[in-house]
């Protein structure tokens, strides 16, 4: 089991993130607080602040975008996140995000291989890194670990040349349920308010895992295959820096979503 390790409060990324995005940091560090408890181990290595860094992450629950937030926040840094166009454009929140940063992706637009040359060359100049979910979705795989993924991060670390760090976490999932592809009416909200409310009231405990950064010295972007070779790398690491996470649940997790899509086996699942 990881040691547990009391997070260095850095400037890092701070300097290089707008204000904004620092006071957004801050609220969202209060919100996982009030939910539950955070453990954090493993390091983001101190010689990559404020280099270019691509940060990689399971996904396993809505709310675990803030939960992996105020972790990198505790460890000193303020990552950018690669964003759909629907949270970009929304109300209030939008005008907020795209303040603070962060990049567009629209997904199945004609447009997006330009938006993956845009952010290969923002990421080769950064001074705070980008985070990144490989697997494009929370999972749908009955034990929740990593689902196949897509190599569209792998091919931004090759073309970039830049290194990656891998982030694995576990308890976030009980905060809020999966819920609906569309929300309509209020009993399509009723489900993830009555978990939220509940997870206040159980405090679950959040565990965020800092790996080490990616050994992809011997792949290319240019060599066929490559690309595919470091995705594979990525995951493994974050599945085996998951199975210390979760030593009581190896199978299936303990807590039940009934709302979350069971349709998707994980190739990465231990043996």
């Amino acid at each position: 089991m990881f040691a547990l390790r009391s997070a260095p409060r850095t400037n890092g990324s701070r300097a290089q993130s707008p204000l904004v995005w620092r006071a957004m940091c801050a609220i969202d560090r209060a919100l996982v607080r009030t939910v539950g408890r955070i453990e954090i181990t493993g390091e983001f290595p101190p010689s990559l602040l404020g280099r270019p860094v691509l940060l990689t992450a399971n996904h396993i629950g809505m709310f675990d975008p803030m939960v992996v937030l105020a972790a990198c926040r505790q460890m000193g840094i303020y990552p950018r996140y690669m964003l759909t166009a629907g949270l970009l454009d929304a109300p209030v929140l939008g005008y907020f995000l795209r303040a603070a940063g962060h990049l567009r992706v629209d997904r199945g637009k004609s447009n997006i291989a330009g938006a993956f040359d845009r952010a290969v060359d923002n990421l080769r100049t950064a001074q705070v890194p980008l985070l990144l979910y490989p697997e494009g979705r929370v999972s749908r795989d009955p034990g929740l670990w990593p689902e196949r993924g897509k190599t569209g991060a792998a091919r931004m670390a090759l073309q970039g040349n830049v290194p990656v760090v891998t982030i694995s976490q576990w308890g976030a999932h009980e905060a809020v349920y999966w819920g609906t592809e569309t929300v309509s009416t209020f009993a399509d909200i009723k489900p993830l308010l009555m978990s939220f409310l509940r997870a206040v009231r159980n405090r679950p405990v959040f565990k965020v895992h800092f790996g080490p950064v990616v050994n992809l010295s011997d792949l290319s972007a240019g060599k066929p295959g490559d690309a595919f070779r470091a995705h594979s790398r990525i995951m493994r690491q974050i599945t085996t820096n998951l199975i210390p996470l979760r030593p009581t649940e190896p199978n299936e997790p303990h807590f039940h979503d009934p709302t979350r899509p069971l349709d998707s086996i994980s190739p990465w699942r231990p043996k």
